[in-house]
This record gives C-alpha cells, structure tokens and sequence, in this order.
C-alpha cells in the first residue's frame, strides 16, 4: 500500500510516498522556496503563491516515478502544530493540492500538522520501532519552533518548553544572512563554523525547562561587531544552541522525565549542533537531514497510521 503526503512549509514544498509493505519512502521531492538575497523569509502571500507554482511540478516529477494509482491515503500539514490557534497560510496550499489528489484518487484525506510530521519522520528515521510505542522526548528546533516534546509515539502529548522569545532557527539564520549566506542559512552556516578549530565557550539561558534565545542575535552581532572571524561567530551561534538543547534536556531530566531523545528540525540536521549534544547526552538520536528538515515523510507515515496500515 502506498500513501502520498502533501507539506507546505514557511521554508520549502515537499511530497513523499510512503510502501507500508516494504516501510520505505519510495520517493520523495523538495524544492525550497525562493528568498531573495538579503531577505530573511518570504511574507504569507509570497509563500503561498511559491507554493502554487511548485506543486504541479513536483507532482509531475513524482508521477513519473511511482505508480500514484496505488495510493490508498493522502496526508497533508494543515497548521503548525496541533494547537488551538494555530494557523499560516502557507499551509492551505498543500491542503488544496492534497484534498484534489484524494478526490481524484477516490481515497482518504487525513488531516495533520507539520510538527507532527517532523516527530513522525525523526522517529522512522532513527530505525528504533520501539519508540513508537512509548513515551519519547523530541526536540523540534526550527525556524518557527524551539520545542522540548513529550510525544508518545507520533503523539505529541505536552509541550514541556519552548523559547519565550526568539527561535533557535531565527537565531541561525539571521546569523547567516548577516554573515552573507541566502537564507535558509542553516547548513552554509554548518560549513562554516567547521572551519573554526576553537571551541567557544557559550551558556544557555532557561527559565525551567524553557529557554530565552533573543541575546543570541544580539552576541552574535557583537562578536562580528568585534572583529571576530566568521568561522567564530558561526560556531559561537550554533554551539550556544546545542548548549541550550542539552540544558533543556537536563532540566527535563530533573523533572522526571528521564526518556530517549529524539532530535527533529532544520537545525538539528547540523554537524554541529549534533556533535555537540552527542558528546554530552547518552540516550540521544539525532536523524539525517533528510528527515531531520522539513519534508513530507512524516505526513505519509501518518496517514498510513491513520488508515490502518502502519507497519511498524
């Protein structure tokens, strides 16, 4: 059985398809939407018409490659998270093309969120079955979240801290435009911050098991403001968040939640920040970025779930 999953994020458009048979994604495409240089994101509108476009295309592509007459269940991101509230417009363009496809196709619409799909995706990736059925911390750090997740599976069942100002993901990125890189700037960032053999020496700053991230933008801006190389303020920013994810989990640690960590997000897909945390937290997985960043896999996954044929 296939499924085919719709996301159209702040950042990019993406489709997957999902073999509940082999539990493999058979195809999956991305394209990220277009920013001009200097920019530092698109307006709703601008990300809704990017999206648009892109759809048939990325349609097309995939029909040549997968038969999408077998596709039983059509999935799709509607909002952010699965919150009362929240909402962007972006998303409407997904859940337009997908309720067209399951029309056409005769077969189930189901309706998720694009956090959800991340947590879906970072848990198949990590190959452990098991933690689909039980209680996980995942960590969804992008740049429109800096969340500390208690799931249980692919349930998102608390929210247990987030920023109470900027997003990890924000943070990178304004970073990286100011230092001249095309936004998103999270992975030319990475790059960068690889040519730095110093190890700076950062903090983080919680509140509980939330965290504050506005300063960030600010040291970074002093640090370049300061004649510091480059390479320094890159790994300066991206340590300083990897700081704050190991902090976080600390401090859900010590409110008993003592759980596999599961990493999800644009961000986390970094060398960096992975190295870091690795190096510090033992029960801790971090997936590759073709999950870890925003993509449809998870939103397939879901609706395999949702209509009866999750595998695992």
């Amino acid at each position: 059985m296939l499924t085919l999953g719709f996301d159209t994020s702040n950042y990019a458009t993406s489709l997957a398809v999902f073999d509940t048979d082999a539990k493999e994604v058979v195809c999956a495409k991305k394209e990220f939407l277009p920013v001009k240089e200097g920019q530092r994101g698109l307006r709703q509108s601008e990300a809704l018409f990017h999206h648009t476009v892109a759809l048939p295309s990325l349609l097309g592509q995939m029909a040549a490659e997968v038969p999408l007459s077998r596709v039983k269940a059509v999935g799709v991101s509607e909002k952010p998270r699965p919150a009362d509230g929240s909402y962007m417009p972006c998303f409407l363009a997904g859940v337009n093309a997908a309720s067209a496809a399951a029309g056409v196709h005769g077969v189930p619409l189901v309706r998720t969120t694009h956090q959800q799909g991340h947590v879906a995706a970072a848990l198949y990736a990590s190959r452990r079955w098991e933690l689909f059925h039980m209680p996980v911390l995942v960590f969804h750090i992008s740049g429109g979240t800096t969340d500390l997740l208690l799931c249980e599976g692919i349930e998102v069942k608390q929210t247990l801290g987030t920023s109470l100002d900027l997003y990890a993901g924000q943070a990178v990125d304004r970073t990286g435009v100011r230092l001249g890189f095309p936004f998103p700037a999270g992975e030319q960032l990475s790059r960068l911050a690889a040519e730095c053999p110093q190890q700076p020496h950062v903090k983080a700053v919680l509140k509980g098991m939330d965290c504050h991230l506005s300063g960030l933008e600010n040291q970074c801006c002093a640090l370049l403001e300061k004649g510091y190389p480059h390479a320094y303020v890159a790994k300066y920013c991206l340590c300083t968040v990897a700081e704050t994810v190991f902090r976080m989990v600390e401090a859900a640690y010590a409110a008993g939640y003592r759980l596999p960590v599961v990493c999800a997000g644009g961000v986390m897909s970094s060398h960096i920040v992975r190295g870091y945390v690795t190096a510090r937290l033992r029960d801790v997985c971090f997936v590759p970025g073709q999950f870890a960043s925003d993509n449809a896999i998870g939103v397939a996954i879901i609706a395999a779930k949702e209509v009866g044929a999750w595998p695992m």
